[in-house]
């Protein structure tokens, strides 16, 4: 028999001192970085995310008392509530959704105590909440033997973001987290949510750096463009912006941001569209390149620090292209390289970052 590892050992007997006993469950999901189809999730458009490589970890066990207790190592942080109580504000209240979002759809779930780990960095726009999600989930379905798979978590958990955290997001992240790899790109339609795996181009990896800038979406504008795409497609008479082919008389139809968010969006879909179809490492990165000023003028979710560690980014001879990942407001961007120039672009990037007074670092 294969002995676990050092850390997972510790990890169980650090649940053992928490709560005391030990861990019944186990289960972890990735972050993820969106490569191509920014705000085109809850348009019910196309996407084009990859997992990476950090995890959000979870432990759990029944509480056998009656009291549910979620213990964060990473804030050093532990809330207890009953049945017919709320935690407060944080990491709790994703953990709470799903147990609600759940017990909505039918599943029994008894009071529990979890441990919760995570490297995947918070506020940088890879999608940490969804990666808190999913794991809980999993740990839920692993301690309770309950009959649900990878697609309806991650439906169950974008609804617990969306009632729980007051983020109205699409699916992507959940989608990514649940059922994505490290290897491939996960294209997926938002709709009807068939999707596939396809390779990256030819010669290239991705990598990520954080500006610097964290962001919270629920403090940001990013419900205000949902509530705009909606009124878009109102406006326009089809049930999504995805319905829309072409970015031409339609948009101009519209009045100001309207039009602006119609055109981001709609060109978007066509961009992952295009990318999914086969093309080369340069012309991918020309799809990156069109997505961030799509995102920087049209859908006005940049902020100064991300544009200029895009310009770097692009102006690099080892970059193929680069732009914001995420929601923007602050957070990450990503860039796809030549293969294996990683340990040098990074670096360099970052410093020419730092001589403008940015402070940057890696992430992927």
């Amino acid at each position: 028999m294969s002995r676990a590892p050092s850390s997972q050992r510790l990890s169980a007997s650090h649940f053992q001192r928490l709560f005391g006993r030990p861990p019944e469950a186990a289960a972890e999901a990735p972050g993820r970085v969106n490569l191509l189809g920014e705000h085109t999730d809850y348009n019910e458009g196309f996407v084009l995310p990859t997992t990476i490589p950090q995890l959000t970890r979870i432990e759990l066990a029944r509480s056998g008392d009656g009291h549910y207790r979620y213990y964060s190592a990473n804030l050093d942080q532990l809330v207890t509530y009953r049945d017919g109580e709320e935690p407060p504000p944080g990491f709790a209240r994703y953990v709470y959704g799903c147990i609600q979002m759940l017990r909505e759809t039918g599943f029994q779930v008894e009071p529990c105590t979890c441990r919760i780990n995570s490297d995947v960095p918070i506020g940088a726009g890879l999608s940490s909440s969804a990666a808190l999600e999913v794991a809980a989930l999993r740990g839920l379905r692993a301690l309770f033997r309950l009959a649900i798979d990878d697609v309806a978590i991650a439906k169950i958990a974008q609804q617990a973001e969306i009632r729980y955290a007051g983020v109205h997001c699409g699916i992507m992240d959940q989608m990514a987290a649940s059922l994505g790899d490290a290897r491939h790109m996960l294209f997926l339609d938002t709709r009807t949510l068939e999707r596939r795996l396809v390779p990256f181009p030819d010669g290239a990896e991705a990598i990520v750096l954080d500006s610097g800038v964290p962001r919270k979406l629920s403090d940001s504008a990013y419900n205000l463009r949902r509530r705009e795409c909606e009124e878009a497609a109102q406006r326009l008479g089809v049930p999504a912006l995805r319905d829309i082919q072409e970015a031409g008389d339609a948009v101009k139809a519209l009045p100001p941001p309207l039009d602006r968010r119609a055109r981001h969006v709609i060109t978007e879909d066509r961009r992952v569209l295009e990318a999914v179809r086969g093309v080369s490492a340069p012309e991918f990165g020309e799809l990156m390149n069109a997505s961030h000023a799509s995102l920087r003028d049209d859908f006005e979710v940049s902020v100064p620090a991300l544009d200029v560690l895009v310009g770097i980014l692009q102006a690099h001879p080892w970059v193929f292209g680069a732009r914001l990942t995420g929601a923007g407001f602050g957070g990450a961007c990503v860039a796809l390289i030549a293969q294996g120039m990683g340990a040098s672009v990074k670096p360099q990037v970052l410093a020419a970052y730092a001589d403008l007074g940015y402070r940057g670092a890696v992430l992927v």
